[in-house]
């Protein structure tokens, strides 16, 4: 396992006999892209489309949420974020770290003027230009982002026009959002202890309206009703994720301890309800989109489970395949990377941020035997959301919230951790032998100029 510092840098811990010798040759373990302060934290983060390919980097869309204290509106942020490739992002990115600077690769493109916080984004894969957004309402909101206009968040500024409005839940639905890989589908989770279920096709049927939705949203804006409503929790329904290959197949997690597996097809009661997956409430779920067979589960007893949906069964209490343990507080966010099967990332309230790959466990001593591969530290306070790049699947976006610690604002970071560490060992061995005297010299310069400032 290696942990990154809580900047950059760390060193490259020996794994065997073999390793040890390149101990603290390899001095950074994964790219820094951007390190952005953000005035307001921001409570979800999500790539979006890529628009533009080059020789060195690439340039792709970031969805952002600004969560202010009322002075100005709170918004729906789209950016333009410079991602240098793959070992090409060196020194002159590193040198050029400040913590407390705006990045300048992350560019503010468009500015939307949210009805209330951005509790959560979602994007359409069918047409990343498409976001669902959860608010402090039961609607959820439907954004077509390159057709909205740009607006000045200034206060007293009248409120952006969502392009349709779902309506469903009869309580707040604040954090249970996802969107269906093959159809466009929407679904959402909340205090009403329901699972809510729409096609946004459905705007072009009877299923829509042109009346307003609830808390007052814009009356001009198309108002589609729910194709399911799906009941079987018995308290708030906290994170929602359809099954990768079907619109139809759905999971949910909630403050009841629950796992529910649903199929539309048979009817709004739940196919499988494990009524103990966790020992406290559950906030977050996702399910493996290689091998349809693995869910996530995190929760606020610290830890991550991992079920094989096969396995499970009505009885009551869950089976897990493994128990991942190494957060000291709530784990907030799961998510499966989209290029491996084996491997996913979790971030807690206790800012941290852990990539995992359970086909390593037991494989090597230490934490590593438990599966884990990085540890990222560099924020300052609980880490609320972050996502995997399906572009450049290595690279990861994060948010944190760091008013416990700064009294306000947050932290965005993009990152992607040096591929010597989840590369082949003997293929990694190997490369290493070919660089072994530029290693040793730059080591000996470093050690020397650190000698030098400290005498």
């Amino acid at each position: 396992m290696k942990e990154s510092a809580g900047k950059v840098g760390g060193g490259l811990p020996s794994v065997d006999a073999r390793y040890s010798q390149w101990k603290y040759l390899v001095p950074i373990l994964y790219d820094w892209l951007a390190n952005h302060n953000l005035l307001w934290p921001s409570l979800s983060c999500r790539w979006g489309p890529q628009i533009e390919q080059a020789t060195y980097k690439n340039r792709q869309r970031l969805y952002l949420s600004e969560q202010t204290d009322g002075s100005v509106p709170n918004t729906l942020v789209i950016a333009n974020c410079e991602i240098v490739k793959p070992r090409v992002a060196a020194a002159e990115h590193i040198s050029q770290f400040n913590e407390e600077a705006r990045s300048p690769y992350v560019k503010k493109f468009k500015t939307i003027i949210h009805p209330g916080e951005v509790n959560r984004i979602r994007e359409l894969p069918q047409n990343m230009n498409i976001v669902a957004t959860h608010t402090d309402s039961p609607d959820v909101l439907i954004w077509d982002v390159e057709a909205q206009p740009n607006r000045h968040a200034v206060l007293g500024a009248t409120e952006s026009r969502p392009d349709l409005i779902l309506t469903g839940h009869q309580e707040n639905a604040e954090f249970a959002l996802d969107m269906c890989r093959s159809a466009p589908f929407v679904l959402s989770g909340g205090k009403d202890k329901s699972v809510v279920l729409w096609s946004i096709h459905d705007h072009i049927s009877t299923l829509a309206t042109k009346s307003g939705g609830t808390n007052d949203k814009p009356s001009e804006s198309p108002v589609i009703q729910a194709r399911g409503v799906f009941q079987g929790h018995e308290d708030t329904v906290e994170d929602v994720q359809f099954c990768p290959s079907s619109e139809q197949e759905f999971c949910s997690v909630g403050d009841d301890s629950c796992l529910i597996l649903w199929d539309a097809r048979t009817g709004s009661s739940p196919v499988v309800k494990v009524e103990k997956a966790h020992n406290a409430d559950l906030h977050c779920v996702d399910w493996n989109p290689i091998d349809e067979n693995l869910i996530l589960t995190g929760s606020a007893d610290n830890t991550i489970r991992l079920f094989d949906r096969r396995n499970l069964t009505n009885n009551g209490v869950g089976s897990p395949i493994h128990i991942f343990q190494n957060h000291t507080a709530a784990v907030l966010c799961v998510q499966w990377s989209p290029d491996k099967s084996s491997v996913f990332g979790s971030s807690a309230e206790d800012g941290v941020l852990n990539i995992w790959d359970h086909n390593k466990i037991g494989e090597r001593s230490g934490e590593a035997s438990k599966g884990l591969l990085f540890r990222h530290s560099g924020h300052r306070d609980k880490v609320v959301d972050f996502h995997w790049n399906a572009h450049d699947p290595w690279t990861i976006v994060s948010v944190s919230d760091d008013d416990e610690t700064t009294g306000g604002g947050g932290t965005l970071q993009i990152w992607r951790m040096i591929d010597l560490i989840y590369r082949p060992q003997q293929e990694v061995i190997t490369e290493l032998d070919k660089f072994r005297s530029h290693i040793l010299t730059c080591s000996s310069q470093s050690h020397q100029d650190l000698t030098n400032q400290n005498s």
